[in-house]
């Protein structure tokens, strides 16, 4: 949904005091999408895995250790790298609820980490929401 002129003035405005307060932030979150980023990461991790397992069956066939373990090293590293940047590539980033009382995709993770409201306010809002209704 388009923005009306009188809120992408009011967005020029901000962006406009967000750079006079602060321009090292400002230039930093003005650096591009964050998608781009991670799906590169995402490709390079595929990359060093191929080029690990490359490694590792190199290491098999000339009977080293080392090769082989260097060669498993990589792969893994290449596993982490696809796996750390997986959700933020593929657009699946939790969104903060809003204010009216929709809400985005559940957050994920254990022990409240990624934001997760505790149990009780969730059941909270649960039950106020049925009594709205």
């Amino acid at each position: 949904m388009p923005l009306s002129e009188h809120e992408q003035r009011l967005l020029e405005q901000i962006e406009r005091a967000l750079v006079d307060d602060d321009p090292k932030f400002a230039s930093s979150v003005r650096t591009g999408d964050r998608r781009l980023r991670a799906r590169r990461k995402l490709q390079l991790g595929a990359l060093l895995v191929v080029v690990g397992m490359a490694v590792l069956v190199v290491g098999a066939v000339a009977q080293s250790f080392i090769i082989g373990a260097l060669g498993f090293l990589v792969a893994f590293g290449g596993v982490v790298l696809g796996v750390l940047h997986y959700k933020v590539a593929t657009g699946a980033v939790e969104a903060p609820s809003s204010a009216s009382g929709t809400r985005g995709p559940a957050p994920t993770g254990r022990g409240g980490r990624g934001g997760r409201q505790p149990l009780k306010s969730r059941l909270e809002e649960r039950f106020r929401r049925r009594y709205d209704q």
